[in-house]
């Protein structure tokens, strides 16, 4: 973050206890006016402090709140409090960020953080340490049906399910910033500053003693990864941005061993894979349960990575079916080929989703219609999985998925707003959301995951 002025953090008294709308900002019912001639004048309250009654989550790990007109996007505070905060970040315009340094009038939910830097001016790792487990899950749940009644224009009761394991010691990879002086930290908030840390409470428990009590190449960085195995993995990346870093250096390990669904992948060790423990095998028997794929059917596993879904949908399919995984990573791939050897009804694809899917689509089609050529084995989907990066599938690939008219779609997302965005995407199609499951695959974060089945059809979940 921009560094507030309470360096200490905060303190309470002791009198206390979409593509398919406008775009808007990342808060629960806050619009960023689109017209120059609506914005108030430009102002600064960078460093300002002033009282706020905080409102209702925001989607990034604030609350929202209101100060003299303004939209204030207010961290380390719980909704219902009465805060003083100082300004960390005003650009100008009809909003501004703050963090919450001090607490007049403190919420039932708010509990002592277990890191002594998850403080305004420290770690920006986790935003809702100061909140307890029960009430974080809340607060993701109302993010969730927010950004579903704005973006998507679907009610929908939300419940955030808890994984097994508990709040801490759970992030089997860390990415360390390493500072001028050679202590690796973490990063604060919205800002390239490395605060140093001693230890991380949300690591998998003794994944991160080694690297953080010895110095190393100043402004470095390291990724450190936990595998089941409890097997430790070390890497200093090359330089540049993510997926675009020169050659880097192993320090030790490099080809993880993950289980998840009843199998064992060895894939490269800080390529993708679930970073809570428990998240893959629990999302693979979602994927299970709701797939449903006939036997001798066909199923699309999209960004499918090392084929964990693809693995889950063989086994529905049967030896006489097939399962197209599609991935971008050559690693991935070649390393889901290795694991799922001995389900040759699962072929890789690898390539771009948007390219590969116009084959895809067009085989399908082709075989819809008779006119398949002599070579192609390849079907109407039955079930198409996506589970996209960040910023959703997003319209050309939901456009390819829909057209090909499979009986159901499940997708997995990270981000309740792209989320969203996707689910109106397939509405247009004529799909509807039938369920929708979220798991707070991320304790302390504000991030959180939902899977969701969609199908044809006039109905929709409510």
């Amino acid at each position: 973050m921009t560094l507030s002025a309470e360096p200490s953090g905060a303190s309470v008294s002791s009198a206390a206890r979409p593509e398919l709308a406008a775009r808007t900002t990342a808060t629960a019912g806050v619009e960023e006016p689109q017209n120059p001639e609506s914005r108030p004048p430009k102002v600064d309250w960078t460093g300002r402090r002033f009282e706020v009654e905080v409102g209702s989550p925001g989607h990034g790990g604030f609350c929202v709140a209101r100060h003299e007109g303004r939209v204030v996007f207010v961290r380390h505070a719980l909704p219902g409090e009465k805060v003083v905060v100082s300004v960390t970040e005003d650009n100008g315009g009809s909003f501004c960020r703050a963090d919450a340094v001090q607490i007049e009038q403190a919420s039932a939910d708010r509990v002592e953080p277990p890191c002594s830097v998850a403080r305004p001016g420290g770690c920006g790792g986790c935003d809702w340490q100061h909140v307890a487990p029960s009430a974080q899950r809340e607060l993701k749940a109302q993010v969730v049906v927010e950004q579903l009644r704005r973006i998507a224009g679907i009610e929908l009761a939300v419940v955030v399910e808890e994984l097994p394991g508990g709040p801490l010691g759970w992030r089997s990879r860390v990415r360390l910033a390493v500072d001028d002086r050679g202590r690796p930290g973490l990063r604060a908030h919205r800002s390239h500053r490395i605060v140093p840390v001693e230890s991380c409470p949300i690591a998998v428990p003794g994944s991160l003693d080694e690297v953080l009590n010895r110095r190393w190449r100043a402004r470095s960085e390291l990724e450190v990864t936990s595998d089941s195995l409890g097997r430790l993995h070390l890497a200093e990346p090359g330089p540049g941005s993510p997926g675009r870093r020169g050659a880097g250096r192993q320090i030790t390990g490099g080809t993880a061993v993950q289980q998840a669904a009843g199998r064992e992948w060895q894939i490269a060790a800080h390529g993708f894979w679930q970073v809570h423990p428990a998240a893959a095998d629990v999302f693979a028997g979602v994927v299970r349960e709701w797939a449903d794929a006939p036997k001798g059917g066909t199923a699309w596993d999209l960004y499918g990575g090392a084929g964990l879904f693809a693995s889950v949908l063989a086994d529905q399919v049967g030896p006489t079916g097939a399962v197209e995984a599609v991935e971008s990573s050559r690693r991935a791939v070649r390393d889901g080929m290795q694991a799922l050897a001995d389900q040759p009804q699962v072929r890789f694809h690898a390539g771009r989703v948007e390219t590969m899917l116009s084959e895809l689509a067009g085989t399908a089609a082709s075989s819809e219609s008779g006119s398949a050529g002599a070579g192609s084995a390849r079907r109407r989907p039955d079930v198409v999985v996506l589970d996209p990066p960040r910023k959703g599938a997003g319209r050309a690939v939901i456009s390819a998925v829909t057209d090909a008219r499979p009986d159901r779609v499940i997708l997995v997302a990270c981000d309740p707003a792209a989320m969203a965005r996707d689910i109106g995407l397939f509405a247009e199609a004529g799909y509807r959301l039938r369920q929708l499951r979220a798991f707070d695959a991320f304790p302390m974060t504000h991030h959180v995951e939902c899977i969701v089945l969609l199908e044809p059809g006039a109905e929709q979940a409510g």
